[in-house]
């Protein structure tokens, strides 16, 4: 293989252009046509339009209502807490094992069993969960808000 015969690499390629003469066959319009919106400085349509047909955006038919103020729970099962071993099990100890997202909203379910007094700290307990982890020498701690408590 001779040096003439190398090509460069696409990612190398080098940017068009444009307005350097005709003989570049990128002058004049530098590409862009003749006349209309698409040959403007600045011109061009909006994402979406549809050249004036109704845009499918609003073509679609829409139902229902979405609650803003939804609050979306990380669901943990008592089985789960049970083999952990620490007494005391809350938000940020369940972040650093990385079982939680930073700020998010935890909810203890009552699936399984549990055996071990453990501490447990969350946004919600079902009544289920509760009961198991009192009947096993623990306490459910419900977590309060920074955000209420200031108001």
């Amino acid at each position: 293989m001779e040096s003439y015969q190398l090509k460069r690499p696409a990612s190398a390629k080098k940017r068009k252009r444009v307005g350097c003469g005709n003989s570049s066959g990128n002058g004049k319009t530098s590409g862009r046509g003749q006349k209309g919106q698409k040959s403007r400085s600045g011109g061009g349509v909006r994402a979406g339009f549809e050249g004036g047909q109704m845009p499918l955006q609003r073509r679609i038919p829409k139902r229902g209502f979405t609650n803003i103020f939804k609050k979306e729970y990380e669901i943990m099962n008592v089985s789960q807490l049970e083999k952990f071993n620490l007494t005391v099990v809350d938000p940020d100890v369940l972040v650093k094992a990385r079982f939680l997202k930073e700020g998010a909203l935890l909810k203890i379910l009552g699936n399984g069993e549990i055996t071990k007094a453990i501490t447990v700290t969350a946004d919600v307990f079902s009544q289920s969960a509760k009961e198991k982890i009192e009947k096993a020498g623990g306490k459910a701690v419900i977590r309060t808000n920074e955000k209420e408590k200031a108001q």
